[in-house]
């Protein structure tokens, strides 16, 4: 298969006339499993990641040239991952699993919300590093990291905001691995239960002090208690940024708000120091 470089895509310039609904638009009613989303050929990906100056980003980072390579294996989830030069696990700069569909909840909502009506782009997985910088000194990586990241988080986030939008879709979906991506992302996303919305509030307030990259390892290394002496492990749920009116209503609503406020208040954490120490000293070269 031929290699995807920007260098091979010469019809694709610069072109601030051109919209992102131009880019996407000539194969939107295509299907296929070799189209992102079953829509789009990588040439219109590589127009539009040049459009929002991914590529320029890239260069400044000295990520250039560029490797592309879609998986779609298991369709309707796909794999899309970025390369530094070559094609190798090494040299990987961003790994996304991605699909289209509907949410079905493994447990009924607290406030009874239906959402096998609603239609959500879904991330399922989004690694964003730059392979070429590694951790040292003061740098120290979080929970999950291999290498440091791009610092290109928020352009990307809304990227797949806005690709949802054109898409027709009645949110964006993720749900976090880490602990630390919830507090990341949490300019965007809700907790479509709001009980867990109040229980990481809860986890927020009780540890104003605690710089973030150390609360993110604590949570990790299970180092956290609640107020009964229960060891805290982080269990991912689905977080949502609405598109749908239905869906910003609920999560702006008195209910929803309420049922948060009434989690925090019942909740409260509290460090083993002591263990997370022992745990920290453990794996110290991967933190420190």
């Amino acid at each position: 298969m031929k290699k995807s470089r920007p260098k091979d895509f010469p019809d694709l310039r610069e072109n601030s006339s051109l919209s992102d609904e131009d880019i996407f638009s000539s194969l939107a009613e295509k299907k296929g499993t070799s189209l992102f989303l079953g829509r789009y050929s990588l040439n219109q990906v590589v127009a539009a990641l040049r459009k929002r100056s991914f590529f320029k980003d890239a260069k400044k980072r000295k990520l250039w040239p560029l490797e592309f390579d879609l998986d779609s294996s298991e369709y309707p989830r796909q794999r899309f991952r970025i390369f530094h030069k070559k094609k190798k696990p090494e040299n990987m700069i961003v790994d996304l699993k991605i699909m289209e569909g509907v949410f079905h909840p493994k447990k009924k909502m607290s406030m009874g919300i239906s959402l096998s009506e609603y239609n959500f782009l879904m991330l399922e997985w989004l690694t964003l590093q730059n392979p070429l910088l590694s951790f040292s000194g003061e740098k120290t990586p979080l929970p999950g990291q291999k290498h440091p990241g791009l610092g290109l988080g928020r352009k990307i986030v809304d990227i797949f905001i806005h690709l949802a939008r054109i898409t027709r879709k009645d949110g964006l979906l993720i749900s976090p691995a880490y602990f630390h991506n919830t507090l990341l992302f949490s300019r965007y996303f809700h907790f479509i239960n709001p009980e867990k919305s109040g229980e990481v509030q809860a986890i927020r307030r009780s540890f104003p002090d605690v710089p973030f990259k150390q609360l993110a390892w604590i949570v990790h290394l299970n180092c956290m208690k609640d107020n009964q002496g229960k060891e805290y492990e982080w269990m991912a749920e689905e977080e949502v940024y609405p598109l749908n009116k239905v869906l910003m209503d609920y999560f702006d609503s008195k209910d929803y708000r309420e049922i948060v406020e009434k989690s925090e208040k019942h909740l409260s954490f509290w460090i083993d120091w002591e263990r997370y120490k022992k745990r920290r000293d453990e794996i110290k070269p991967e933190i420190d």
